[in-house]
């Protein structure tokens, strides 16, 4: 496949990259999970790209993860309107929001718990413990005396979510082989509020599929790319903006 016209685009203001299309139509707020996060203009460029493609402006935050996920939830909320103060923008599809695994509970807990956008797609939405996530503290831990879990805690965050959230519009996607999903245990917990116009959907792929194209091709060169990880990218990209604009 070519190489996207959008692929030298990309722009990094402060912790932010930014990718603008000629007529950008909405605005996509985007917080990768994991390591992955830390370039997120390399990790997710194949899916950033794909949804500038369908018109939308993609503003993706860079951070390394830590255990207090509150303070880095209060830091990417804060970095992204700094930016839309820096930069007002007049779009009539309004502010997608945009997470993939721990990207997903770091949206969640936004200090204006979810009022400040239109809608939520949440991908591979991941909540373990950090025994879990972190196997070596599961194991080294009671040896050292350290004690440590993300704050807040994976039943804190559920319950945060269903007391405090209010966007009622969320868009929880499942990826079919992958074995590290929580999108049902959330989807309950949304439902259960009054109002709530929450869906999951299911797709195929795995835990990866939102990054793993965009890796493969930064490494390894256009020649590595797999056209059907591409067209299921593709797919997923018009995937979320049909369900942004369509109001479902």
């Amino acid at each position: 496949m070519s190489a996207s016209p959008l692929a030298g685009n990309w722009r990094q203001q402060g912790s932010l990259w930014v990718l603008t299309p000629p007529r950008p139509s909405a605005l996509v707020e985007f917080i990768g999970g994991s390591y992955l996060a830390a370039t997120p203009q390399l990790s997710y460029r194949r899916l950033l790209e794909a949804l500038a493609r369908q018109g939308l402006m993609v503003r993706a935050w860079s951070y390394v993860p830590g255990f207090d996920h509150q303070a880095q939830a209060n830091e990417a909320w804060r970095a992204f309107r700094q930016a839309r103060e820096r930069q007002p923008l007049e779009l009539a599809g309004g502010i997608l929001r945009l997470g993939h695994s721990l990207g997903c509970k770091l949206h969640l807990l936004a200090p204006d718990n979810g009022r400040a956008c239109s809608g939520l797609a949440a991908l591979s939405f991941n909540n373990f413990s950090a025994e879990r996530s972190v196997p070596l503290l599961a194991e080294l831990g009671p040896r050292l005396g350290i004690s440590s879990e993300f704050s807040p805690s994976p039943e804190e965050t559920l319950r945060l979510a269903g007391a405090h959230y209010r966007q009622p519009r969320n868009l929880l996607v499942r990826f079919k082989s992958d074995g590290l999903d929580q999108s049902q245990r959330l989807l309950t917990v949304l439902q259960a509020r009054s109002g709530d116009r929450s869906r999951l959907v299911e797709r195929s792929g795995d835990h990866l599929t939102p990054a793993s194209a965009g890796l493969r091709q930064n490494l390894l060169g256009s020649w590595a790319d797999d056209p059907q990880r591409q067209r299921e990218i593709d797919a997923l990209a018009e995937g979320i903006q049909r369900w942004h604009a369509g109001g479902d």
